[in-house]
């Protein structure tokens, strides 16, 4: 795998990553501006398909044998204008899939392959993703000819699992079903560095610990996917490097194991391009000419042999056949001693001492040539680190572990953030649950939704109570790797149960009560809960004049504890949940921020975020029972009051004690209401007030209803992917 080629990087360090488009743009004039648009990135009016298009129900179209069949197909049709090393271009493929898929992180399920986001800035033009360009272009034809069918998210990583098959690897299976985007992602952080692959210790409060790393950030540089391959700031160091190796797939929720598999499956095939001058190569895809039409680094010494081809600058395979996945990897990284060497782009990398001549590969346009293999610093922390040699240890004595341990995490690696098994489609899914799939067994659907409502009514549980419960339960839902969420009911399982936001002992009085009803009606707790939420919206908007039903779809299950991947679920806490004016003291951004943070992970569009919000207020659920933004004195019942009083010109707003805002009447000095940035920001913000006027206009008053319980709705939902 050519996947961490940066001997010499091909992007200008030091380079602005903002871009000009003829004119100051908002951000320019106002940095520390309260960024809305993350609600609207993924809107109607950037998608180029009809409104009726359903890519999940296209790809069960799709003819899977032939596509597979056309992919092993191109793996050894070498194209002039880009020829592929030994006449195979699984490494290449393999990279491109390992690349989409790699940027995944847990701490908030963002990045990863699941949406073709590689296809744009910033990830097309990162210094690690060089040349990636011309595997997306070689499947081109591909693409084009199943058309809707098949997505780019799809077709890369699915390129990479027929590259593997094509060099000899039985994979564990493929899922379909993931839709494309058609604009940048706005709201991934990737750092806050300026140039490409600044210095590590911009990340790391102490380089020293790994763990101190910023969150939610997994890869070590600007620009990478995982860590430097020459080491840790570009210097050899191979037991230092597999510190790093380490935290940063433990950020992608794979332990050691699947860590050292994943590092010697990778780089048993394909090889890295460094032979010759990587400062010569022409700008990134973003930054080239229109005559590029999309491609970057133009290399202006390449011919038609697969040995003129830079990427950056490591040079060399690292196994003596590799276009075949096999031992070679421990092979030879074990079986010989290692000196430090350069590249002739001048990398730093690892080359065999005194290597028999049959275990070196051919090279990648002239068999009759035979070159030296190389290792990088990350692959030398395999044989350094005692963790990592141990399990390589246990690999090389059980090639079928191997493999199959191999199979199963790249598995893993290239559908982490397609969320549960429910999302997968076609024929290679297997049938095996895995616990990091977030397993649910299937709950009762066929019972009398009525008759549980009366019991819950009877339970004696307040209506705030009911609402909170059913919210806290839900909100853990993310979009970006559709884990948490109100299915499963994991609100009463560890960790959640003790999660400081859930405030364990008033969850544990509603508990005492539902729990009772789930075991005597058989129905799963996860849909009592969130009936017993409804309940108390319906309650609530009654109280203020409108009869409406919520909506209830019943199916959920209950998960147990075994299904419960625990460490990894510990990500998914929440430390501020602007819905209930909570911010706890570990939250390092904004309460206005990590309610943004919070809205977008749930998918929620801005006029959502805004009304469930001001309905969340007058309902009384805040955190510890809190009046700060509760604008009514009709607690309890779903009206407009939060909007009313902010846009209200009878009170003024004033900065008070400890981060709390006091409304006053402007006649009497009298402080009627408290209040959080997280409630006045829908005042002050220009996008967000113009949401509140519309829920505090007199006509609206119904609308408010109407669009509060659809928003809930739609978060009780998020989860539910056998309603789609």
């Amino acid at each position: 795998m050519d996947g961490n080629d940066i001997g010499k990087c091909p992007v200008m360090h030091g380079a602005s990553l903002t871009t000009s488009f003829g004119g100051r743009t908002n951000e320019d004039w106002w940095p520390n501006a309260l960024k809305v648009d993350v609600l609207h990135q993924h809107g109607k009016t950037n998608n180029p398909m009809d409104p009726d298009f359903d890519y999940r129900e296209a790809v069960k179209g799709l003819d899977y044998d032939a596509i597979k069949a056309d992919l092993h197909a191109l793996m050894t049709d070498s194209q002039p204008w880009w020829p592929a090393d030994w006449g195979h271009y699984g490494g290449l493929m393999i990279r491109l899939a390992w690349h989409a898929a790699g940027t995944y992180r847990h701490f908030d399920g963002r990045g990863g392959g699941a949406t073709g986001n590689q296809r744009f800035a910033p990830l097309n033009s990162w210094p690690d993703n060089a040349s990636l360009d011309k595997a997306r272009r070689l499947l081109w034809p591909i693409k084009k000819k199943y058309g809707n069918a098949i997505s780019w998210a799809d077709l890369m990583l699915l390129s990479g699992n027929i590259a593997y098959e094509s060099m000899g690897l039985k994979t564990f299976g493929f899922g379909f079903g993931r839709a494309d985007i058609w604009a940048p992602e706005i709201d991934i952080n990737w750092g806050e560095e300026d140039e490409w692959l600044a210095p590590s210790e911009n990340r790391y409060e102490d380089l020293e610990d790994t763990s101190t790393m910023s969150n939610p950030l997994a890869a070590t540089h600007m620009g990478l996917i995982y860590v430097n391959p020459e080491g840790v700031n570009g210097i050899p160091d191979p037991a230092k490097t597999a510190l790093h190796v380490r935290e940063t797939f433990a950020r992608m929720a794979m332990n050691d194991e699947e860590t050292a598999a994943l590092a010697a499956g990778g780089h048993t095939v394909g090889k890295a391009h460094g032979n010759g001058d990587a400062g010569a190569l022409g700008a990134e895809p973003e930054g080239a000419g229109v005559e590029a039409q999309g491609f970057g680094w133009g290399n202006p010494s390449q011919t038609d042999l697969a040995a003129s081809l830079i990427t950056s600058g490591i040079e060399g395979a690292w196994t003596t056949e590799p276009t075949k996945f096999d031992m070679g990897y421990f092979k030879l990284l074990f079986g010989y001693e290692w000196q430090l060497t350069k590249s002739p782009a001048g990398a730093n990398q690892w080359e065999p001492i005194d290597i028999k001549e049959e275990d070196m590969p051919v090279d990648a346009s002239d068999p009759s040539v035979r070159r030296m293999p190389m290792m990088t610093d990350a692959d030398m922390a395999m044989k350094v680190d005692p963790i990592y040699r141990e399990i390589c240890e246990k690999f090389m004595a059980d090639e079928a572990y191997f493999r199959d341990t191999f199979a199963r995490a790249w598995f893993k690696l290239t559908h982490r953030d397609m969320g549960p098994k429910a999302n997968y489609i076609g024929p290679d899914v297997p049938a095996e649950d895995l616990i990091w799939q977030d397993p649910i067994p299937a709950g009762k659907t066929d019972y009398d939704v009525a008759a549980v409502k009366a019991k819950i009514a009877d339970a004696g549980i307040s209506q705030s109570d009911m609402i909170t419960t059913a919210w806290d339960s839900a909100r853990t839902y993310r979009a970006s790797d559709k884990r948490g969420g109100a299915n499963g009911a994991r609100i009463r399982l560890a960790p959640q149960r003790d999660w400081e936001g859930n405030e364990r002992e008033r969850l544990d009085g509603v508990f005492k009560k539902l729990e009772p009803i789930a075991a005597e009606t058989g129905v799963s707790l996860a849909d009592i809960i969130v009936l017993a939420g409804n309940m108390g919206i319906e309650a609530a908007a009654k109280s203020a004049g409108y009869d409406i039903e919520v909506p209830f779809s019943p199916g959920r299950g209950d998960a147990t504890e075994e299904m419960t991947d625990v460490d990894s679920f510990d990500v998914l806490e929440p430390i501020s949940d602007g819905f209930r004016n909570w911010h706890s003291k570990d939250a390092r951004k904004s309460r206005e921020d990590m309610f943004l943070d919070r809205a977008q992970l749930l998918d929620l569009t801005g006029a959502e975020a805004t009304v469930l919000l001001g309905g969340m207020r007058v309902l009384g659920t805040n955190h510890g029972g809190t009046a700060h933004g509760v604008f009514t004195d009709r607690v309890g019942q779903l009206t407009q009051d939060f909007f009313t009083t902010l846009t209200d010109m009878s009170y003024e707003w004033k900065p008070g004690p400890d981060d709390i805002y006091e409304i006053c009447d402007r006649a009497t000095g009298e402080t009627k209401f408290t209040a959080t940035s997280a409630d006045l920001v829908f005042g002050s913000n220009s996008v967000l007030r113009a949401y509140a006027e519309v829920y505090a206009q007199d006509d609206n008053a119904e609308k408010f209803v109407r669009d509060f319980v659809a928003a809930w709705t739609k978060v009780m939902n998020a989860d539910r992917f056998d309603l789609a």
